[in-house]
Parts: structure tokens; sequence; C-alpha cells
């Protein structure tokens, strides 16, 4: 009882809400996590998919707003999206491939896999860290937690570590994709994140 009373204090009931809807989210975030896996062994097969995918998911979204429902595409988006995108098109699949297609046709596969692994998980964990955990809100930063950008840093630093093997450069990459999921983006982060630190990887790793 003494637990539930603390993580009851800890959620407050809004939170409870939607916290469900957030871990299904980032739960189609995390499952990028294996693009880079499939990119080195079926490089081209998967931008095309990839790229067919969002063309896809961009036309049902158009049916949809018309009040055509496409099966389980518009159940997804429906189940997925945030009160903000109710009556408009749901933009954020469309930028997380797209982020990640040209991350990976721009840059080679270490700094790539260094940038799709840090959406995948930087910006998944913070989001429920944010929501699970954030009582402390950052001044100014538009009701960004401690928690939520701390777990963004700490995710982001191992992702990079594991790939880089370089302690500095995961601390600078992991600093730049917490202040990039700081920043009020939308879902645009899910385009400049794994753009951004594949930049910054290159750079530091040369």
């Amino acid at each position: 009882m003494k637990l539930f009373c603390l993580y009851n204090g800890i959620l407050k009931p809004e939170k409870l809400e939607t916290l469900p809807k957030e871990l299904f989210r980032k739960s189609i975030h995390w499952c990028t996590a294996f693009i880079p896996l499939l990119l080195k062994h079926f490089y081209w097969l998967i931008e095309i998919l990839l790229l067919l995918a969002v063309t896809g998911y961009t036309l049902s979204e158009i049916l949809r707003l018309k009040g055509i429902n496409v099966p389980l595409v518009s159940l997804i988006t429906r189940t997925a999206a945030r009160k903000r995108d109710e009556g408009k098109f749901v933009l954020g699949p469309v930028t997380l491939v797209l982020g990640i297609v040209i991350a990976s046709l721009i840059f080679e596969s270490e700094y790539y896999t260094i940038g799709i692994l840090s959406l995948a998980f930087g910006d998944g964990i913070a989001s429920i860290s944010g929501k699970m955990l954030g009582r402390i809100k950052i001044p100014f930063i538009y009701g960004k937690t401690v928690a939520g950008s701390l777990s963004c840093f700490f995710a982001i630093f191992i992702c990079s570590f594991l790939i880089s093997k370089n302690t500095a450069s995961s601390i600078i990459i992991a600093t730049s994709g917490m202040v990039l999921e700081m920043l009020p983006l939308k879902d645009f982060d899910n385009l400049l994140i794994p753009i951004v630190l594949s930049l910054v990887a290159k750079i530091l790793c040369c």
C-alpha cells in the first residue's frame, strides 16, 4: 500500500491516463533500434521499404482526415496520437522515418547507428521518465523535466559509447542530444536528432 501511495504520488492522475499512450508511442521509437542492423545486411531494400512505408502512411493520413479509415494504420495512428494532434495530420511517423532515411543516406554506418539509436532510446526514455518521475521542471524549457533530460543524456551516452568506445565524444554527443530534446521542436525532433547526432559523431570520431 505504501509503495502504491508513493507511486501514485509521483504519477499524477493525468499522467496515469497518458502513460499507456506514451508507452505505445515510444515502443514505435524503440523498434527503430533494429534498423541499423537491417541496413547493414539489406541496405537499399530497407531504404526503399522505409520510403514506401512513409508514402503509404501519408496517403492513409490524408484519407483518415477525409473520413476514410485505412485498416490497422488509422487505428495505430488514433491510438498513438497526442491530444494536440486530434483532427490533424499526425506528423511524427513521417519525421521519424525521414530522419532515419536522411541520416543513413548521408553518413557512414558507425555514425548513423549512433544517430538512430539516440533517437530510439534517448527521446523515448526521456519522454517516459519525464512522465513517470518528472516532478522538477526545468525553468523556461517548455515543460521539460530534469528527470527526462538526464535520462535522455544517459541513454544517448550509453548508445554512443557502445558504438564509438570514446568517452569524451559520447559525452558531447549525449549533451547535444539532450539539448535538442529540450527544444520545443514538437515532432521535428524525430527529424533532427538522428541527422544532427550522426553529424556530431562524424566530426568527433573522424
